[in-house]
């Protein structure tokens, strides 16, 4: 099992704000795997720091709900929950739809090109089954509304909640996106080109919903 980040060593001062980040990014992606136990001295030799920093980047993690200290035992990497997961969806999808709803009055020809090109690359990595590129497609898709909407408190809420919801879509990749997306997505953008906020933010809050709703039936398949 693969249970370490790959990891360089800190150059900067700033280290517990590094080695969080660093942290953050290899449990989001899984490279740090749900249930991998934390050792703050094994972490803090791999960073090349004491072990003060790696336990301060931690237990902000744990505040976050990415990291559990287990009575009794090691600290670990947060095990996946789809039905809490769910429930973040729910918050996901009503933030990404007032970014839409604030956006679509501002966007110009270039962000209606951005949306048109990142669904084409999320239709082509979907076609090979490049999840990395499906996904990055997928989030610069979304983008164009939060970079557009302009409001940093949409960015600040989102940042504390989406991890939940990334880990738990890309461990399911492969069982909850197809094609479907792609034209929800057209649908959306359909929208932005009419100038229709009201219609583009419902559109956009189906469209995470409708993901929330694949992942908590792949997880009840799963269990059946």
């Amino acid at each position: 099992m693969k249970t370490k980040p790959t990891i360089q060593r800190i150059k900067r001062q700033s280290f517990r704000d590094e080695i969080y980040e660093a942290l953050r990014q290899a449990i989001v992606s899984l490279e740090l795997e749900p249930g991998a136990k934390l050792s703050d001295q094994e972490l803090a030799e791999q960073f090349g720091v004491s072990r003060t920093p790696v336990r301060e980047a931690l237990k902000r993690l744990e505040d976050e709900g990415l990291v559990e200290a287990v009575p009794g035992s090691a600290t670990r990497v947060t095990p996946l929950k789809p039905e809490e997961g769910r429930h973040a969806f729910t918050v996901v999808a009503a933030l990404h739809a007032l970014a839409a709803r604030l956006a679509v009055p501002c966007l110009g020809p270039e962000e209606h090109e951005a949306l048109e090109q990142s669904n084409k690359a999320l239709e082509e990595a979907l076609g090979r089954n490049d999840v990395p590129a499906a996904i990055e497609a997928d989030n610069a898709f979304h983008a164009v509304f939060l970079q557009a909407a302009g409001n940093p408190e949409i960015l600040s809420a989102l940042k504390g909640i989406l991890p939940k919801v990334q880990r738990l879509e890309i461990s399911r990749f492969a069982s909850v996106h197809g094609l479907q997306s792609v034209e929800q997505h057209r649908r959306i953008a359909d929208a932005c080109r009419k100038r229709d906020a009201a219609a583009a933010a419902r559109l956009v809050e189906e469209n995470w919903l409708t993901l929330g709703e694949r992942l908590a039936g792949s997880n009840q398949a799963e269990k059946g």
